[in-house]
């Protein structure tokens, strides 16, 4: 008896609910679920607008191992970044993983370069692949991109100041090498002023990192066609992997970005960031001076990492790849970056360098047999041998350009 009443209670229910009132209520629901909707996808809209304001709390290194394969001195420059940013992902991308995060963000499923793909994995040269991925890195996903060997001295939200708005900026690196007097020098030339590009930061999508990428497989290719060789095989010197692929040609990169995006305004020139006091905000660019990134080289004068301006210190212990792209050495006096932009040195390389050409064929040969016979070197206390080039390690950088 008690089933029966359960049962008949849906009808009564029914007979006492006007028709007309039963009918609209299906309506009514689905206009709250709309308006509900329509709430929901502002909300989403307007986080999606903010996050394409900020830069990606993500900060990106490449190397060799994974984290958990670190020696105790990557590890201890690493964690410096993880400590400091602790709202930041971090992550590694290695000599095993690389091309599958190739594959998987410039395959089909991504930005559909197969081309860059193909390219990437037909290159050997280690130096070359490093600074391919680092622009594909920022390109594809955007963050903080930052060498194995650099050690974060200061949380990186105090890379933008609070009289910069993050919405107006697309970009921030530093300047590095700032010694526009050597411009025309013929080794030193296109090396002396450049930005940082192992340390820097972007948000994703920018036109000037594909820009980069695509110069970069242009170059190479050419080269190649050149040297009679596949893309594999080419043969590269210390000038020109900078000029290629690092800093000289990320300047380049850079400042025809800016000046593109200045709409045909008034040339933009490395003069606009000589001698710089404090950042500036150029075509949505923001560049810090050169103590931010690159203190105590001994030049430019790039200060100390004492000072409060010091946003990171590069140790240049992973800086080894010049011993397989050698810079020009000359037989007698050896390398004009050993004089880290001192204007006496060079210009003293320079006319030995002019005289030894004038001298007859005998006398040449007969110095650079000088020259190649060890020398004997004086005891000197430990403590007192200068290191004026630096050794790895010991955070003075080695001779310019050594990344």
């Amino acid at each position: 008896m008690m089933r029966g009443q359960v049962l008949s209670a849906a009808p009564a229910w029914r007979n006492r609910v006007p028709t007309q009132m039963r009918r609209s209520i299906t309506l009514y629901i689905a206009f709250i679920c709309f308006i509900v909707l329509l709430l929901n996808a502002d909300m989403f809209g307007s986080s999606k607008a903010q996050a394409a304001e900020r830069f990606p709390r993500k900060i990106w290194q490449t190397w060799k191992v994974d984290p958990l394969s670190f020696d105790q001195r990557d590890s201890v420059t690493a964690r410096t970044w993880t400590t400091k940013n602790r709202d930041y992902r971090y992550e590694v991308l290695t000599d095993d993983n690389d091309l599958t995060w190739i594959e998987h963000h410039y395959g089909p499923e991504g930005v559909n370069r197969p081309d860059i793909v193909d390219f990437y994995a037909s290159v050997n040269a280690t130096i070359i692949k490093a600074d391919l991925l680092r622009y594909l890195i920022m390109y594809a996903e955007g963050g903080v991109y930052a060498d194995i060997d650099v050690e974060d001295l200061r949380p990186v939200r105090r890379w933008i100041t609070d009289r910069f708005d993050e919405a107006e900026i697309d970009m921030v690196i530093g300047v590095e090498i700032d010694e526009p007097e050597f411009k025309d020098h013929p080794i030193l030339g296109k090396k002396s002023q450049s930005f940082c590009q192992w340390t820097f930061m972007c948000k994703p999508r920018l036109p000037v990192m594909l820009q980069l990428v695509e110069n970069i497989m242009a170059w190479l290719n050419n080269l190649a066609a050149k040297q009679g060789v596949d893309v594999s095989e080419v043969d590269l010197d210390f000038d020109e992997v900078i000029s290629g692929t690092g800093p000289s040609a990320f300047t380049a990169a850079i400042l025809q970005e800016m000046n593109r995006l200045n709409g045909g305004g008034q040339s933009i020139t490395w003069d606009r960031f000589h001698d710089m006091d404090e950042s500036k905000l150029v075509s949505r660019i923001l560049v810090l001076d050169v103590e931010a990134f690159a203190a105590g080289q001994g030049h430019s004068d790039s200060g100390n990492h004492n000072s409060r301006g010091a946003l990171v210190k590069h140790h240049y212990h992973a800086s080894n790849w010049p011993s397989r792209h050698p810079r020009f050495r000359h037989p007698v006096y050896g390398e004009v970056e050993r004089c880290n932009w001192d204007v006496a040195c060079v210009q003293k390389w320079d006319r030995d360098v002019e005289n030894f050409k004038n001298l007859p064929l005998e006398e040449q040969q007969e110095r650079i047999k000088q020259a190649q016979q060890p020398m004997a070197v004086p005891e000197v206390p430990q403590q007192q041998i200068p290191f004026a080039f630096g050794q790895p390690g010991d955070g003075v950088p080695p001779p310019p350009g050594a990344k």
